[in-house]
Parts: C-alpha cells; sequence; structure tokens
C-alpha cells in the first residue's frame, strides 16, 4: 500500500481547523513540536509514525483510519471519502460507534440469510 503523506496532512490539517486548534495547541495537547505537526501537514521531509498519527486522532475526535481511508487498492474510494466525511460532519464518536455496531448486524443478518 503506497500511502500519500500530503493527503493524509492535509486530512490532519483540515481537522485541526475545524476544530479550532493552532499547531501549537495540538502540538501540546499531542505530546508533539510544533515543528513536527508542520512536516506532518505540509508531508515534507518527515513521515508521521503510528503513535503520532494516534495521538493526533484521539486529540482530534477521530480514528486513524480518518487519515488513511482510501489507500487500499481494492476499495471504492470515492464512496468511502463521501461516507466519511458524511460520518466526520454529522456524527459525534458515540454515534459512529453505534452506526458500526447497526451496520455489523445488518452484514451478519444479510450473510445469513443468503
Amino acid at each position: 500500500m503506497d500511502l500519500d503523506y500530503k493527503i493524509i496532512g492535509e486530512r490532519i490539517k483540515k481537522l485541526r481547523q475545524e476544530n479550532g486548534f493552532t499547531q501549537a495547541e495540538l502540538a501540546e495537547r499531542c505530546n508533539l513540536s510544533v515543528s513536527y505537526i508542520s512536516y506532518i501537514e505540509s508531508a515534507k521531509d518527515k513521515k508521521a509514525s503510528l503513535e503520532s498519527l494516534v495521538k493526533l486522532a484521539d486529540n482530534l475526535g477521530v480514528t486513524v483510519n480518518t487519515f488513511l481511508v482510501g489507500f487500499q487498492k481494492n476499495e471504492d474510494k470515492e464512496y468511502k471519502l463521501n461516507l466519511m466525511r458524511l460520518m466526520e460532519k454529522f456524527f459525534d464518536n458515540n454515534e459512529k460507534r453505534m452506526i458500526l455496531k447497526i451496520v455489523t448486524l445488518m452484514n451478519e443478518i444479510l450473510r445469513n440469510n443468503d
């Protein structure tokens, strides 16, 4: 899987701004340096570590998957990106968990009825 760190950085920046954080505020919340946040957002030189992505996701109220969706070759990228945007726009984390449970149950019901 080839990750596009520029897209990941853009997603992080967008979420940071939507949450009303400056780079300095997000860096402090994540215990990361401001320059590291800047590098991640601009995809310059440094690539975000998994540990950093987890910290960023936790502090931005999303899952790491939010940063990574669309990079697997077998995904219908447009569909999943649109779904992700809708979920981020309209639902809080508890509602997202409930939706995931509902979809999982629906999948089980549908697969058992085949």
